[in-house]
């Protein structure tokens, strides 16, 4: 002990300046977090953090706190989305009624809805896949593939090998993944597609501030799933690249998803969304020609909504609050993960006290055990309140869907938590035809059927452990 003190004592200088810079660090990071707010409860959290933890709080606050995509919004300045409602006026594509009829949506989105388009819903990852790779077959000027998760097994192999095929006739092919989602991935699969002149990039690949085994910013995550076949088709959803998809995992056994194919002007919506993502990921403009014509094969109309941290205000929240707000009939939610805030809460409460069926469905086992149980302190209160919650019983939930009333549907990659709605960059499709509304519905309705509604005896019998997990793990419910 006393050799530990001289050798303090006569360090003190060194172990001084460290501390000062610790607390320096600290300092500086509790000014950004109330110079850049968002919300009080969490700003609170970590002031407090930094106040009482300096050490490692200051460490972690760069990686998980630091939030700084205002290059990703000068980026899309200059790729123009403010102009993409006059260019589509320019080709008569706006459909003027319905983008009246959802002003919030549309001004969230920065463009209107768009006519002329074909729908198709596709369930489950092997018709979902079937379709992708029988796009990328018909391709012939270009790809742009942006997926979250991007795994090395048969499914991932199969994509590069379809991807490789198209690049080597002479096709334009695009790669984005999000460096957390595909952590796994590994750098053999990167070389493979690039010896064959795709390009490919990780999110987060340009932007390493103190970086050093991986990105920092973490927490910031693109959990988008795009993939453009020339302007002309584009497919979004749930699923990502890997065979838990097609379920082929025992872990989950079958994976129950969804995805959606559009054809015409929407795709092309995509693709402008897809640019945005790409040339902040790698400093690289993608070649813009905007087309003189538009093809439209058909006459539904769809809304393609980019979200993300970039935005000036948590929009996805308020486009999603404002439809659970208009809803006067039903409004079914289907989500993996179910970690509302406050006011989705509220909003969900208020739809159930005006007579509205609301229904909640998510998955009975599962895949993140903290979000996991985070969801049951949070649908339990559901409940309480009188809102039906559904859980999945044949395999693994991970679709993303809602359906309100008989005016309005989505599907994306959103998820009902504070990640989607505030954290991670997202993509959401909106229907508002019939046709589109009554394919949704009938999916819906067969998930439905394979469900076991959860009961208020269950909610009051959770043991006292079990009542006290998923109540701390609630308390995480802004990061998760």
């Amino acid at each position: 002990m006393d050799d530990i003190l001289r050798t303090f004592i006569a360090n003190f200088h060194i172990v001084a300046a460290i501390t000062g810079a610790v607390y320096l660090l600290a300092f500086v990071c509790a000014v950004r977090e109330v110079m850049n707010s968002r919300t009080s409860q969490g700003s609170i959290a970590w002031i407090l953090a930094l106040a009482l933890l300096p050490f490692p709080t200051a460490f972690l606050y760069p990686v998980l706190g630091w939030k700084a995509f205002d290059d990703y919004a000068t980026d899309r300045i200059r790729n123009g989305r403010a102009a993409r409602p006059l260019r589509a006026k320019d080709l008569a594509l706006i459909d003027r009624e319905t983008s009246h009829e959802w002003p919030v949506q549309v001004k969230v989105s920065e463009v209107p809805f768009l006519n002329g388009n074909t729908v198709e819903v596709l369930v489950d990852g092997r018709a979902t896949f079937d379709s992708i790779f029988e796009g990328i077959a018909k391709a012939k000027e270009y790809l742009l593939v942006q997926f979250y998760i991007v795994r090395d097994d048969a499914l991932g192999k199969e994509l590069a090998e379809r991807l490789i095929e198209r690049a080597n006739a002479g096709v334009k092919v695009y790669l984005l993944y999000d460096d957390i989602g595909s952590t796994g991935m590994p750098k053999r699969y990167r070389v493979e597609l690039r010896k064959a002149g795709i390009k490919v990039a990780g999110f987060n690949q340009r932007h390493k501030f103190l970086r050093i085994f991986g990105p920092t910013r973490i927490n910031y995550r693109n959990h988008r799933k795009i993939v453009v076949a020339d302007g002309e088709h584009a497919w979004v959803g749930g699923h990502n690249v890997g065979v838990e998809y097609l379920g082929e995992n025992p872990r989950f056994g079958r994976w129950r998803d969804t995805h959606v194919r559009v054809s015409g002007p929407a795709a092309l919506a995509c693709a402008l969304l897809f640019r945005e993502d790409w040339e902040w990921a790698t400093g690289e403009a993608l070649p813009a020609t905007p087309p003189e014509t538009v093809a439209t094969p058909g006459d539904q109309s769809v809304l393609v909504m980019g979200s993300g941290p970039a935005d000036k205000l948590e929009e996805c929240a308020i486009a999603f609050t404002d439809i659970i707000g208009r809803a006067r009939e039903r409004l079914w939610i289907v989500s993996p993960y179910f970690v509302p805030d406050t006011d989705i809460r509220t909003a969900l409460f208020a739809a159930k006290l005006r007579g509205v069926d609301v229904r909640v469905m998510l998955p009975d086992e599962p895949d993140h055990k903290m979000v996991w149980l985070a969801s049951i302190a949070h649908a339990d209160a559901m409940i309480e309140h009188g809102v039906s919650i559904y859980r999945y019983q044949d395999g693994f939930l991970h679709q993303k869907v809602v359906l309100m009333d008989d005016q309005i549907a989505s599907i994306g990659s959103v998820n009902f938590d504070n990640r989607s709605f505030a954290i991670n960059f997202e993509i959401t499709l909106w229907f508002p035809d019939q046709q589109a509304i009554d394919q949704i519905e009938a999916m819906l309705i067969e998930d439905f059927k394979l469900c076991r509604q959860v009961e208020l005896p269950e909610v009051k019998g959770r043991s006292l452990p079990m009542r006290f997990l998923t109540q701390a793990a609630r308390l995480l419910s802004p990061l998760l």
